[in-house]
């Protein structure tokens, strides 16, 4: 990359300087949050307040410099000569909420207080990984824009490229949910309408009509909600019977394991993390791209114990922001690998918030993970009916996962 190239691109740590000054956050931990309260005089209370915006408006590109910062390099740097992934993450959910922002203008807004929004991310709808393997010491372009927005929700899409002979060579595209809040994050706030600037900005903002019809009929349907149909229904029962070998109603509670199979249970790994005021975010919680890369560092492990090689990621889908956590908190995560086919294999991960005093456990997100590896793998198999509804929630985000990579050849 050109040095004038390198000039047109931010390092991602300038935007997130910018965002932090632009929220009046000041640099310092205090654990008494700033009292916000008197910058909601300022939020508009229709959308027709705000004027429209393209998507083109919102498009912010930066660089995570690895080529010239060495100390950036050992952050992100595996032991296998790699990058890591767990750190794009955080980049990318981070970067995901700076485009919200720059999506945002409001009228009513002065430019000597603070930005009178808050924005969180509500999910991570998808992010896909290309072969291309990207390297530690060569600067990655992060780019992105809002694709779609309701009353107070966006979607952003964000994109990861590196170049190499002269060519940028994309390394994952991700889709990311973020909510709008007010100024105290205890309720909505509405957000700027898109009005497309063209039709390719007409046909991305059909797209993310259809995405999020998509998203509400998977939670619709989710497991935990709608008996499984008839066919996944014949699946578990079907499964059942190769571990039994029912002779008989009295040999009926005698399960056995069928050759090169694993039972669930037994293909699992927990930890737990300590969150600390340096992995915080702008909104003095525990930054959401921080337990990403902890559920995601995680999973590879377990995939690798597994399989007993080195995991590729392929797909993360579907990841549920469903509640806060506060900087201090005990963080479990909890990975399961809850199906397999072939060379791939599909991880769930749970992440809880813990509290010794009490001994209570409150979850916080779900992940789903796809990894490929270069060998057949030994078959999941669940031994109770919880662990039989994981496994098909499991088979179902591979499948989909599987049908937009065919889509896309």
């Amino acid at each position: 990359m050109s040095t004038e190239e390198k000039v047109k691109y931010p390092s991602v740590k300038n935007l997130k300087d910018t965002l932090s000054m632009q929220m009046g956050v000041e640099t310092g931990y205090n654990p008494i949050a700033e009292d916000r309260s008197r910058l909601l005089q300022y939020l508009p209370t229709s959308q027709e307040e705000l004027p429209k915006r393209s998507m083109g408006d919102s498009f912010v590109a930066g660089l995570i410099p690895l080529s010239t910062d060495k100390r950036l390099q050992d952050k992100y740097v595996t032991f296998l000569g790699r990058v890591r992934v767990g750190r794009l993450l955080e980049d990318m959910d981070m970067f995901a909420v700076m485009v919200a922002f720059k999506h945002i203008v409001n009228p009513k807004q002065p430019e000597n207080e603070p930005f009178a929004y808050t924005i969180v991310t509500a999910l991570l709808d998808r992010i896909d990984f290309t072969e291309f393997v990207p390297k530690p010491k060569e600067d990655i372009k992060i780019s992105g824009h809002v694709s779609w927005v309701g009353k107070s929700s966006l979607e952003v899409v964000v994109w990861l490229e590196q170049e190499m002979d002269g060519t940028w060579h994309r390394i994952t595209r991700a889709l990311f949910v973020l909510a709008a809040r007010n100024s105290t994050n205890s309720a909505a706030a509405i957000v700027n309408a898109i009005e497309p600037a063209n039709e390719r900005e007409t046909k991305i903002l059909s797209g993310g009509e259809s995405r999020k019809q998509q998203r509400i009929n998977i939670v619709r349907k989710h497991v935990s909600k709608v008996m499984p149909d008839q066919a996944e229904q014949k699946l578990i029962y079907d499964l059942y019977l190769r571990t039994t070998k029912v002779k008989s109603i009295s040999s009926i509670r005698n399960r056995r394991l069928p050759p090169r199979c694993v039972w669930m249970h037994e293909s699992s790994l927990s930890n737990i993390v300590f969150s600390h005021p340096e992995d915080r975010n702008i909104h003095n919680t525990v930054f959401g791209g921080f337990i990403m890369r902890q559920a995601e560092e995680l999973s590879w492990a377990l995939g690798f114990m597994y399989s007993k090689y080195r995991p590729v990621l392929r797909s993360i889908s579907d990841i549920n922001f469903q509640q806060p956590i506060a900087v201090g908190s005990l963080i479990q995560l909890h990975a399961y690998v809850v199906f397999t086919q072939m060379n791939f294999m599909q991880l769930m991960i749970f992440a809880e918030t813990f509290d010794p005093t009490t001994g209570n456990s409150d979850q916080t997100n779900t992940f789903h993970f796809t990894y490929e590896v270069p060998e057949l793998v030994n078959e999941c198999v669940p031994l109770t009916y919880h662990q039989a509804m994981m496994y098909l929630d499991g088979r179902r985000h591979f499948q989909e996962v599987m049908r937009e990579a065919t889509m896309k050849k």
